[in-house]
């Protein structure tokens, strides 16, 4: 089954010049869902996760079916408000800007095997900062998973942490 063939590319979003990649086309076929999920299961083993971290909001569609598949738990890493509790924060720079991603305090065990889990990377600037947030509650990240990876803008390389994707796009 070919699944980059059944990603639909939109040119010109979310603004000109920008080529975009919708995993929506995955979502509405369950046979190709279905083999997706199973695919990054394969990939996601290797790193021996005990718990998935993921990335707002379209990570959370791969990992809630790839936390089933693995038997783990997954949180969630989510933009400033987003969360009720006590949060623990993380603020990182952009390329014209900053941000602060955010977790749940108390639910990631000191220790724990962390896969990072998000649909797309392409600069890596904010599945870096989820690495670091999770060192910052003491988790040991273990790697980072993605559906897509836009390779010609290095992303992968900015982790500190090993990296996998399951299809992988120039961006043109």
């Amino acid at each position: 089954m070919d699944i980059a063939a059944r990603i639909r590319r939109i040119p010109d979003f979310p603004k000109p010049g920008i080529l975009f990649y919708d995993i929506s086309t995955l979502l509405i076929d369950p046979q190709v869902w279905r083999e997706t999920i199973r695919r990054l299961a394969v990939l996601a083993r290797t790193f021996r996760p005990q718990l998935l971290a993921a990335i707002e909001s379209r990570g959370f569609l791969l990992a809630s079916p790839l936390a089933l598949e693995l038997g783990v738990g997954f949180t969630m890493v989510r933009k400033v408000g987003k969360l009720p509790g006590v949060v623990v924060s993380h603020s990182y720079d952009l390329e014209y800007g900053s941000d602060t991603l955010q977790m749940a305090e108390g639910l990631v065990p000191q220790g724990a095997r962390v896969l990072v889990v998000d649909d797309l990377i392409a600069t890596g600037g904010t599945a870096a900062a989820t690495v670091a947030l999770l060192r910052k509650v003491g988790a040991e990240p273990v790697g980072a998973l993605f559906l897509i990876e836009l390779t010609q803008l290095g992303g992968m390389a900015r982790l500190g942490v090993p990296g996998q994707a399951l299809l992988r796009f120039d961006g043109s």
